[in-house]
């Protein structure tokens, strides 16, 4: 069979914010295992992306600038083979995401979308905590302050108030779950999947887990949190995926975050075999349903 020429396309360093390294990393070790199989890659940058002619039929990436996006979802809508989907990218976008997977039946936290231009205090009051996590609607974290944690709902009225502010114009609120918080990877269609304590290892972006504390590690299905997770996954129409929930004392599980291809930082050099077989796979199966 002729060789493939796939584009891989780079996540910009703005939407790396604490894991520029980390992500070029796993970037790289899944163009080492692409080329292993046999396939031909052409690297680009976000900005070259957009501005590139792209004749490859297929497109890896780690994309999340809107421009790259509507490009990838155009190439898509004329037939080339995109891991992951542009639309995927775009529901992993806060308000998306939370709406897609409330509405799907994944367990997820009590949830409230709050214009940040108007008072929230009632649509607070309603999820009935003293706990809230606020988070720009628009779009993945890029600063520190995208995601923010109130302990009462003052702090909370002020920090939408500063969310408008910085031109942000919802924001995503969740109700605070006490429990332990796991982080998880997956590749969807494999058998891959890694989930860790973040606690045990001081493993942080934004320096959020500390919120939690440190696991006390209740009892829960691990198969379960697999199942839950690739359920997410083809919801939100992404295959290379990691996010967070919290496990309560009783071994309940809720997804509070899920995300279009993390860092796998702590178990990248794995994950890269499963995600070039994923893209590989996806490539095989655009090109059977084109014949």
């Amino acid at each position: 069979m002729k060789q493939i020429i796939i584009a891989g396309v780079r996540r910009g360093s703005i939407f790396s914010p604490n894991h520029i390294g980390n992500d070029a990393a796993v970037f790289d070790a899944t163009v080492a295992e692409l080329r292993a199989l046999g396939c031909a890659v052409n690297e680009y940058t976000e900005s070259e992306f957009i501005e590139a002619a792209i004749s490859e039929k297929a497109v890896f990436t780690m994309s999340r600038d809107f421009k790259t996006l509507e490009k990838l979802v155009e190439l898509e809508d004329s037939g080339c083979v995109v891991v992951n989907s542009g639309y995927g990218i775009f529901n992993c976008m806060r308000e998306r995401m939370t709406n897609l997977l409330i509405q799907n039946n994944i367990p997820h936290p009590e949830s409230i979308i709050a214009d940040t231009d108007k008072d929230a205090r009632l649509q607070l009051q309603s999820l009935n905590t003293q706990g809230f996590w606020l988070k720009r609607a628009d779009r993945h974290a890029i600063h520190h302050e995208d995601v923010c944690y109130a302990g009462n709902i003052d702090v909370a009225l002020n920090l939408i108030n500063e969310f408008h502010l910085r031109g942000i114009p919802r924001a995503v609120v969740n109700k605070h779950l006490k429990g332990d918080l796991l982080k998880f990877y997956g590749v969807y269609g494999t058998e891959f999947f890694y989930w860790f304590y973040p606690s045990d290892g001081n493993h942080s972006k934004f320096g959020h887990e500390q919120i939690n504390g440190c696991a006390r590690k209740f009892g829960f299905s691990q198969d379960y949190l697999k199942e839950l997770c690739n359920k997410s996954a083809q919801i939100l129409n992404i295959k290379i995926y990691g996010g967070d929930c919290i496990v309560d004392h009783e071994g309940n599980i809720q997804i509070i975050d899920f995300n279009d291809w993390p860092s796998f930082a702590p178990c990248r050099n794995e994950a890269a075999k499963f995600i070039a077989r994923c893209i590989w796979q996806c490539i095989w199966d655009g090109i059977v349903k084109t014949r």
